[in-house]
């Protein structure tokens, strides 16, 4: 029913993925697969919805409507076994505002914030810039898929980090966490009083066979000391509204992040915003169907084309997310050598992984939001180039 193949010329049109290759690459002819945004249409509700507000010709201060809401507590009922109650919910600017307000919040300056690396990287920003300390529990590689070091994570608990940045499902590697996984992470979090944050943007983009479990919705007791994180901007490619929210059953916790919020007056509604999340959640749930089939599709393609014409170079299977994480360190390059391996050789610019952390070096991650033709070419473009040093 929605033709994710099509090709929509998105340059000059102030993108932020397709607008900066000479500036960001030095080369005007970069083939960007990187920031995770899609090269799709947003399902027609949205637009729809957008034009509705664009009519009315009075963009005046607003408000998010009790629908808005419950569109929300619907979603997430729906989708994702979660009870969750409309006023645990408060609107943010973005994931990573939310993500830095929470640090600020939540510690103190020279405080110990627990990440699992390797991680999206702007929660390493969050924690530096807040003049925090990051406290790395690095992720175990294991039969493919990455694991937890619990007993490492213990330890950094014990000495004294009260708060967890939890990636969930993980960027970049595209894992979705298990329930009992995130139950025995929860059960350490409970002992050492830790607070969580846990970024869930990409719960709706899990790939067949996978379910998405809600930290906070294993256990009152969890909800309690956990502030989630999400949006619909990356389940509907909205990134460009800045517009989240957080979910909190604390009500401690929320009203610090509300009083936050008001102290620098990003308290109010976005005036396209909320009739844009409404409409996606409430309407666009077979566009969201049919995208997830494609992603999985072109996760496929791209992991039988690179077994196939680049075998040195190894594939994570994507659990969840657009995104493919893939361990370039055969071809014997260091970040340098990558970003001259993609910008120059090959003209294709992926994600190069020392910005997730020391443990994503020799690494990329490629943006599978795409038709598959321009998928197509930035995988033929990167392995002749590399092949050479695969040899």
């Amino acid at each position: 029913m929605y033709d994710f193949e099509r090709i929509i010329d998105r340059r000059n049109t102030r993108s932020y993925k397709w607008d900066q290759n000479e500036k960001l690459f030095g080369n005007k002819d970069i083939l960007p697969l990187w920031v995770a945004d899609m090269d799709f249409e947003s399902p027609p509700a949205v637009k729809e919805a957008i034009l509705r507000r664009v009519e009315a010709g009075v963009y005046g201060y607003s408000i998010a409507s009790e629908s808005y809401k419950q569109a929300i507590v619907n979603w997430f009922g729906r989708r994702h076994d979660w009870a969750i109650q409309p006023e645990w919910i408060t609107d943010s600017p973005g994931i990573v505002t939310s993500l830095s307000f929470s640090v600020e919040l939540f510690t103190q300056p020279g405080d110990e914030v627990i990440l699992q690396s390797p991680v999206y990287y702007p929660f390493y920003d969050v924690i530096k810039m807040n003049d925090r300390k990051v406290a790395k529990n690095p992720l175990i590689l294991r039969n493919g898929r990455y694991e937890m070091d619990y007993a490492h994570l213990e330890s950094l608990m014990q000495g004294g980090a009260k708060l967890l940045l939890l990636c969930n499902p993980h960027n970049p590697g595209g894992t979705v966490w298990k329930r009992e996984e995130l139950q025995q992470l929860g059960e350490l979090c409970l002992r050492y009083g830790v607070t969580v944050i846990s970024d869930e943007i990409h719960c709706d983009l899990t790939l067949p066979g996978h379910k998405h479990i809600p930290f906070a919705s294993l256990s009152e007791e969890l909800a309690n000391i956990t502030v989630t994180t999400l949006a619909a901007t990356k389940t509907f490619n909205l990134p460009g509204l800045q517009t989240s929210f957080i979910v909190s059953r604390n009500p401690e916790l929320q009203g610090k992040f509300e009083r936050k919020l008001k102290a620098l007056s990003l308290h109010m509604s976005s005036y396209f915003a909320p009739e844009a999340v409404e409409a996606a959640y409430n309407e666009g749930e077979t566009w969201l169907d049919e995208l997830r089939q494609h992603i999985a599709g072109n996760a496929e393609y791209a992991i039988s084309y690179l077994a196939e014409h680049l075998p040195a170079v190894k594939v994570m299977r994507p659990e969840a997310t657009y995104l493919l994480w893939l361990d370039c360190r055969a071809l014997g390059l260091d970040a340098a050598g990558l970003k001259n391996l993609m910008y120059r050789e090959a003209e294709v610019a992926f994600n190069e992984g020392s910005v997730f952390g020391a443990e994503g070096e020799g690494h990329l991650r490629i943006n599978l939001a795409c038709p598959r033709s321009v998928l197509t070419e930035a995988l033929l473009r990167f392995s002749r180039a590399a092949a050479s040093y695969a040899e």
